[in-house]
């Protein structure tokens, strides 16, 4: 089974569209996905899962903020940071090749309520895994 992890600052907001979304369109049961975060946080706002409803139709209110795990990011096939604020040397790992596995979309952060920043950021991302899906469906 192939797993990808999805990872943004605070697994509120930007991870969890793109792990919903993937479990929403992914009809390959051998390729699974999870999201987590580096810094624990609240979780989104109201702003954010209403547009994640409306736009893409997944609920992520339920979730709760799961961190990084080095053993997570060891075992899973891909790492994608949904985000444009975690660096690449947060993935340096001297016993793990951990970047050959990286992969880094650079999307901005929505923390003020800003729908219309947040329909574009959710819009982005699906596209995004859109294509990721396509790609793991063709290996």
């Amino acid at each position: 089974m192939k797993q990808i992890i999805f990872i943004c600052k605070y697994n509120a907001f930007r991870s969890r569209i793109a792990e919903n979304y993937f479990k929403k369109i992914n009809k390959n049961k051998k390729i699974s996905a999870i999201s987590a975060g580096f810094i624990m946080d609240e979780g989104p706002d109201r702003t954010q899962i209403s547009g994640a409803k409306k736009i893409a139709g997944i609920d992520i209110s339920r979730q709760k903020a799961v961190p990084v795990k080095m053993s997570d990011l060891r075992k899973v096939e891909k790492i994608i940071v949904v985000a444009y604020d975690i660096p690449e040397i947060m993935f340096n790992n001297g016993l793990y090749n951990l970047k050959k596995k990286l992969e880094i979309w650079k999307i901005p952060d929505e923390q003020k309520g800003n729908s219309k920043n947040i329909e574009r950021i959710i819009k982005n991302i699906m596209k995004k895994v859109e294509k990721l899906n396509k790609e793991l469906n063709k290996k």
